[in-house]
């Protein structure tokens, strides 16, 4: 089989169609020159490396001859990988919700040769079934339209694209108040699952910022309910099979209510952001079960997602060996042969609900719904020995998958999700003290510092030059310009990795890329951020999003960063623009807060005002006790030495702070008033209420 020009590209996804019977192109100049010159519709494919029904509709249309020659015919094919250009994706996403109501991957979309969407849909089967027209079907009638009637093609596209300019306007701005965060926290508990934790029915995704959010209502509403809801959310996902019991690591989203069956792919994003829940409910309730689940994701991928150099890799396929889970799922008779029979494998059984008939397809995947005690009371054993077990059993089958095919891996390094995954360990560093989080914090932050930021301007040596972020890396080759979301979230992964290690680079280089946000990506007209700089390459609209999804809007990230430097640095047009984009967005928050958790958590800090805690303490023992308790809304840097501080003396939030004569000094400020030097843990706990 030949070669098409995606062989050229870097991007696992692409590559797994550059030996396509279709003359599939990257998206860029030459796929669009042509597809003017030869007035032929686009046909755009986006998807990416782990999504299951990318792969099937690969299978069963890309890989087809037959397919193929139609596409090869009538269209100019591109095909785009969502991660690589979430710009891209984002457009036609909304294209295909306002078409079809619903969104997805692979979206297919049949554009203009001036990239207008006149016809747009996510899967295909190849032929007709399902209640979905066949692949080729729409091929063929695609073709005929455009032949035959180009100008009624046009003119329908001309409105979907004008659709698209007026969609996502934000309404007028709201007036930021605890009143918005009542009647979203009320919304949140009224689409919550009430039996299996969660939001709405199956599928169901974590939504990790709206549980953050749930635990920060409780805080200061003292509405038990909202935590108690939070903290069964993660109970039953940790007991699920969307949580790999055995290696460790969240799987994308649950295809049931229960969290029983996963869609088995494993994202980097996912298990960035999941880990910190459970982080914050160990601070809450001193549970190390939480603990322990979190330790779980974050060692999954130091051991399986994590470069040589650093840098994290992007997903996990849900297939291997030809079938979605297969790497997961277990008969009964291999975990009883694993671990050797009798009474041990008993106990494992009976703890993760293995039996002969399976929970999914006659396979079982492995979930949790009783307790040790249960299992010794049953089998008869010691407690101590059934926990002894359930570790054991654990690594033996562990070392058993380990021998099986396994999931393809997206080793692209994206900027973004790596910042999330440097978020993540900072945050398990603050819970566990365990040095190896906050190395392969700093190990991530050095490679995206060495691979990832450039500067404007040529050669020399940068003073004065402004500095640039690029999105991905792969096969020693780094690409495309940065995003908002990749500006928002290194700079907050950097403000994360400086309160622990107050290194004055850390923040310096935050408050650069939170200028290069205001200069270049900022629209005082609507009050929000555009997903893409100025200069970037222009489509057929320059896309803003502010909702947060399975990952959280550039928008959000950008509003909480800069609430943070504000008051790390006084900077006041840093709090302007934070106030605009709550303002715009605060009202949609409040009434579909499903899809602005983070953003709610971004109010949540405004409203509360930032505690700013400043422990000059060179063994570092306060600030790690201080770290463990539940304070969301902390601003908590520890610094070890007066040469350290000295370096931070022209941030505002370490004015006047000075080392003492010999123990522990501490700070803590809110909304202007700073406390007097305080010289204990206990007048810390006592100043924070």
């Amino acid at each position: 089989m030949g070669e098409n020009s995606l062989i050229r590209e870097t991007s696992p996804y692409l590559l797994q169609h550059a030996r396509n019977p279709v003359d599939w192109h990257p998206w860029g100049d030459d796929a669009l020159a042509r597809a003017r010159r030869e007035d032929k519709p686009i046909f755009l494919s986006v998807g990416y490396s782990s999504c299951h029904w990318c792969h099937v509709m690969a299978r069963e249309s890309f890989e087809d001859d037959g397919i193929a020659g139609i596409m090869n015919e009538h269209f100019v094919s591109i095909k785009v990988d969502r991660e690589e250009r979430p710009d891209i994706d984002d457009i036609y996403q909304k294209a295909c919700q306002m078409a079809t109501g619903q969104g997805g991957w692979p979206l297919s979309a049949f554009l203009t040769p001036d990239q207008k969407p006149f016809y747009v849909g996510t899967y295909f089967p190849v032929l007709d079934s399902h209640g979905r027209p066949g692949f080729g079907s729409v091929l063929r009638q695609m073709a005929q339209a455009w032949a035959e009637r180009p100008g009624d093609v046009r003119s329908a596209a001309d409105r979907f694209a004008e659709n698209l300019r007026g969609a996502g306007a934000p309404g007028a701005p709201s007036e930021i108040g605890w009143a918005l965060l009542d009647e979203a926290a009320v919304n949140l508990l009224q689409m919550g699952d009430a039996t299996n934790g969660g939001f709405g029915t199956a599928p169901k995704f974590p939504n990790a910022a709206n549980v953050s959010f749930m635990f920060r209502y409780a805080r200061r509403s003292g509405i038990a309910r909202a935590r108690e809801f939070a903290l069964k959310t993660l109970d039953r996902m940790a007991r699920g099979g969307i949580f790999d019991q055995i290696g460790g690591g969240f799987h994308r989203y649950s295809t049931d209510a229960r969290w029983l069956v996963p869609h088995f792919e494993k994202m980097l994003y996912d298990n960035a952001l999941i880990p910190v829940n459970y982080a914050e409910a160990y601070q809450i309730t001193g549970d190390p079960r939480y603990l322990e689940t979190m330790r779980k994701t974050l060692d999954f991928v130091l051991r399986e997602m994590t470069s040589a150099e650093g840098g994290f890799f992007s997903a996990q396929d849900a297939d291997s060996g030809g079938a979605e889970g297969r790497f997961y799922v277990w008969s009964k008779a291999e975990v009883t042969e694993v671990l050797g029979g009798g009474p041990e494998a008993d106990a494992f059984c009976t703890y993760y609900n293995v039996t002969d008939g399976g929970n999914w397809e006659g396979s079982n995947i492995l979930c949790n719904s009783v307790d040790a005690a249960a299992v010794s009371f049953r089998c008869g054993l010691d407690e101590q020995a059934v926990r002894r077990i359930l570790r054991d059993g654990a690594r033996k089958l562990l070392a058993r998958r380990d021998g099986r095919a396994r999931p393809g891996t997206d080793d692209k390094i994206i900027t973004s999700w790596n910042a999330l995954m440097v978020t993540a360990l900072a945050k398990g560093y603050r819970v566990t003290d365990d040095a190896r989080y906050l190395e392969a914090a700093e190990r991530c932050v050095s490679f995206i510092e060495g691979n990832m930021v450039t500067r404007a301007g040529g050669g020399g040596a940068g003073a004065g030059r402004r500095v640039g972020l690029l999105r991905t890396h792969k096969g020693g080759e780094s690409r495309i310009d940065g995003y908002l979301e990749d500006y928002a979230c290194y700079a907050a992964a950097l403000l994360d990795v400086f309160e622990i290690n107050p290194d004055a680079r850390y923040l310096d280089r935050a408050v650069q890329l939170a200028d290069r946000l205001l200069e270049s990506f900022w629209d005082p007209g609507t009050g929000g951020f555009f997903m893409t700089a100025d200069g970037q390459e222009p489509l057929i609209v320059r896309p803003m999003s502010r909702h947060d999804l399975s990952l959280p809007s550039g928008n959000s990230v950008a509003a909480h960063l800069l609430l943070r430097l504000h008051h790390m640095t006084g900077k006041g047009g840093y709090l302007s623009a934070c106030e605009a984009v709550l303002g715009a967005a605060g009202r949609a928050a409040a009434e579909n807060p499903f899809g602005f958790g983070h953003l709610l958590n971004a109010i949540y800090l405004y409203l509360q005002k930032p505690a700013e805690i400043t422990i000059l303490d060179a063994g570092g023992g306060a600030a790690s006790e201080v770290a463990k308790l539940y304070i969301p809304e902390a601003i908590l840097v520890s610094v070890r030495d007066a040469g350290q501080l000295e370096a931070l003396k022209s941030a505002a939030f370490f004015a006047g702070k000075e080392f003492g004569g010999g123990g522990m000094r501490a700070f803590v400020c809110r909304d202007f008033a700073c406390s007097p030097p305080l010289g204990s843990v206990a007048e810390i706990k006592a100043r924070l209420g």
